[in-house]
């Protein structure tokens, strides 16, 4: 290979599937690009731009006993390596086993538009708009005696999908997000924002500047409350950390096994149960709008909602839950079988709806007396029987009394389910697309509603801000 062709992904793609003398092969080159911004104390302290490449080989070897894989990925891979790589692949299933996934590999899909030509890239020229009134928000807050703090960060990534089995698959991700930190000069107030986008077009730092001076305005009243049960509503982003969390339980080998929330006692899964009062749907759709993400299956590892056998399965429009009933658990075509449910394969993105018009400041404007959330963080699984979730409060407690902020109160510990939230939420504001703040390095495209929690349990009180 020239090192002209070493830049061509779909040439990777193509030389890897003809070193292969394994019975089958998967190839799986991946560009990325990234150009950030960051800031603190009002002023711009670094900025930009990586660019990288993985290439991920996967060799199935057939036998007397099934099926195995193996699979290999490095990075910056070159045209000398390229060799080694697949054979590394193959020497893999080669000492593995039969894989309990085995499943022929897809065919029948499509040729993706695009697929000889060079990936896409980002450049610092994403925040030609949004740089500039990042500036003006800095002059402002400097002048109104707040510090702002944070990062700008967005990448694009190019993967490239190609089988012995005719697959040559193709999609451009861009993936942006925005984390914005206000602070009092002492410290001693601070309050957060933050904002996923494709392309920092829909992003405006002046609003942004605006609703944490409202919340520093806010804490400059304290107030100190006990751990308890209190009404509490979820800003966008604290849902979409819960739902994303149960999203990842909601496999349905586990659930059929008895070993999740959503196994039925006595055996099989709760498919079929009202999960909600409310009329909550929470789906996947790769077409979304401002959510788009891959319509094909790209997996890079086997596990429990995904099989590398699996590479270029069309994905689809999904309810989980429709109407606040159970529809879907995530499915491999292995775990389907031992199911016996649909394939559906987990999609990378997720929507929580019921249909509500009312915004965040409407829902506190109808609250007689409980808890406004700004984010959750550091959420850990206490017992996945229940999926019982533990984590903190940051950057902002509220107090709400007769539809107003009163003050800021201290933070708490939480021990919640998603599941039980869910069962008993009383009101879903309207969606809004949102930057989970806890899985928001791993999991960006979301949209969700606030929600209305009656009896939210603040487990203890927390230190932590």
């Amino acid at each position: 290979m020239s090192p002209r062709s070493r830049n061509k992904p779909h040439e990777i793609v193509e030389r890897a599937l003809e070193l292969s003398r394994a019975d089958g092969c998967v190839v799986i080159a991946s560009e990325d690009s990234t150009a950030n911004l960051r800031w603190a104390g009002n002023a711009l302290t670094t900025n930009g731009v990586t660019r990288g490449r993985t290439v991920t080989v996967i060799a199935t070897v057939d036998g007397a006993e099934g099926t195995a894989s193996g699979v290999v990925s490095r990075s910056a891979v070159t045209a000398d390596e390229l060799e080694p790589l697949v054979r590394a692949a193959e020497a893999a299933a080669r000492e593995a086993g039969p894989a309990e996934d085995a499943q022929p590999l897809v065919t029948g899909v499509p040729h993706s538009p695009g697929f000889t030509e060079a990936p896409a890239e980002t450049s610092p020229a994403v925040f030609d708009a949004f740089a500039p009134a990042l500036g003006e928000s800095f002059a402002r807050a400097r002048a109104e005696g707040r510090e702002l703090y944070g990062f700008a960060l967005h990448r694009m990534d190019s993967h490239y999908v190609g089988s012995s089995a005719g697959l040559r698959l193709r999609h451009d991700q861009p993936t942006g997000t925005l984390e914005l930190n206000a602070k009092s000069p002492d410290r001693t107030r601070s309050a957060w924002a933050g904002r996923a986008t494709r392309d920092f077009t829909d992003v405006d730092p002046a609003a942004l500047d605006a609703e944490l001076a409202r919340r520093l305005a806010w804490a400059r009243t304290k107030v100190e409350l006990p751990a308890g049960r209190y009404e509490t509503l979820l800003p966008p982003t604290a849902v979409a950390d819960l739902m994303i969390y149960q999203a990842w339980s909601a496999t349905a080998r586990e659930a059929a096994e008895g070993r999740t929330v959503f196994s039925k006692p006595g055996g099989g899964t709760r498919i079929g149960e009202r999960l909600s009062k409310l009329p909550l749907s929470l789906r996947s759709d790769p077409a979304y709008p401002g959510l788009q993400c891959a319509p094909f299956v790209l997996a890079g590892s086997s596990g429990e909602d995904a099989s590398v056998f699996d590479n270029g399965l069309p994905l689809s429009a999904t309810d989980w839950i429709r109407e606040g009933v159970l529809e879907r658990l995530a499915t491999t075509r292995h775990t389907a079988g031992l199911t016996d449910l649909p394939v559906t394969p987990a999609v990378d993105n997720l929507i929580l709806d019921a249909g509500g018009t009312r915004s965040l400041d409407e829902m506190v404007a109808d609250t007689e007396r409980g808890l406004l959330l700004t984010s959750l963080w550091y959420i850990r699984e206490v017992d996945p029987a229940s999926l019982l979730l533990t984590g903190l409060t940051r950057d902002g407690v509220y107090l709400v009394e007769k539809g107003e902020v009163v003050g800021e109160v201290n933070n708490f510990r939480f021990n919640e389910s998603p599941v039980s939230v869910l069962s008993r939420a009383t009101e879903a504001g309207r969606t809004e697309q949102t930057l989970p703040r806890e899985w928001g390095d791993y999991f960006s495209r979301a949209a969700m509603p606030a929600l209305r929690v009656p009896d939210f349990n603040m487990s203890s009180v927390s230190q932590g801000v």
